[in-house]
């Protein structure tokens, strides 16, 4: 059994740098190439309202953002255009764009960017696409709030079709285009692998997951034996999906940082579960920014010994 795979969250991480420092991030995601981590993640939100905070915010600041817990004037900086200058300065490195808010964007466009960061970064991209939760934001963007997991699915559908065909045509209700010649494509035919993922293991979420998906991401940790069985019913291998999990830090205090073993330690039964990648946020467990690099070697020496 290989050892798990670390993944570094870089989004939601102002309590140790400057939201206008974007250096920062980017020197973060090469010392934890350095330090033997598999991938680094960035989120997005293009607007944000006052329904962000609907729900009260975070008690502490380095816990992570959901929907209605968090200040509306928290920073987003686009997810796409610091992944592409990470891709400058790692090699190997995976660059996840977690939660592309999809349905916000024409799928010629957003399949334009995300094949272009593909090529750019040699297969390393991994997209996972959502319809996100914050009605104000598609108000903000004229996009119908309703129509969301719709405006979703004709993305995948036609993103399926953009990188595999030349010329590559698509008639869906929301979406139509006709011999349009796209190019250039993603690094490989199918495109960057998809992970999805969300609170719940709805019926729409298995349907994309079977369709599409090379990895599931769950919002917390539902049992993945349901998605096993759909996958078989549709004659694909579930050992064949990447399963991403986490660890959920600990705050002892409203102002403090979690400890990490107490984290790593959900570790061990998610592997257990079948589960090979993890992410891990690094403001949780420090608040120093020269502190990422080697936080980032600690975690990577702890969680080597999480197999027998």
């Amino acid at each position: 059994m290989a050892a798990p795979r670390m993944c570094l969250i870089l989004s939601e991480n102002w309590t140790m740098t400057s939201a206008r420092d974007l250096p920062v991030l980017v020197r973060w995601a090469r010392e934890a190439e350095d330090a033997g981590f598999d991938s680094v993640m960035l989120s997005e939100h293009i607007v944000l309202g006052p329904a962000a905070s609907a729900n009260g915010l975070m008690a502490n600041p380095r816990e992570y953002a959901l929907p209605g817990n968090q200040d509306p004037a928290t920073p987003w900086p686009s997810s796409l255009v610091l992944l592409s200058a990470i891709a400058a300065v790692t090699t190997r490195i995976r660059l996840v764009a977690s939660a592309v808010i999809a349905p916000l964007r024409h799928p010629l466009l957003l399949a334009r960017e995300l094949g272009s960061l593909d090529l750019l970064s040699g297969g390393r991209l991994v997209v996972q696409p959502t319809v996100s939760w914050l009605e104000e934001e598609y108000a903000a963007l004229g996009v119908p709030f309703r129509q969301r997991g719709d405006l979703l699915d004709e993305h995948l559908a036609a993103w399926r079709v953009l990188w595999r065909d030349t010329p590559a045509s698509f008639n869906g209700r929301h979406y139509r285009f006709r011999d349009v010649y796209f190019e250039p494509k993603a690094f490989r035919p199918e495109g960057p692998p998809l992970w999805l993922g969300g609170a719940r293991l709805h019926r729409r979420m298995l349907a994309r997951i079977v369709a599409y998906g090379a990895g599931f991401n769950p919002l917390g940790r539902p049992a993945p034996a349901e998605l096993a069985a759909a996958m078989r019913q549709a004659g694909r291998d579930p050992g064949g999906l990447e399963l991403v999990g986490g660890t959920r830090a600990v705050f002892g205090e409203p102002d403090g940082v979690a400890d990490l073993g107490q984290a790593l330690a959900a570790i061990g039964p998610q592997v257990q579960a079948g589960f090979t990648t993890f992410c891990i946020k690094p403001s949780q467990f420090t608040d120093d920014p020269a502190e990422v690099g080697p936080l980032c070697r600690e975690i990577i020496r702890r969680v080597a010994g999480v197999l027998p």
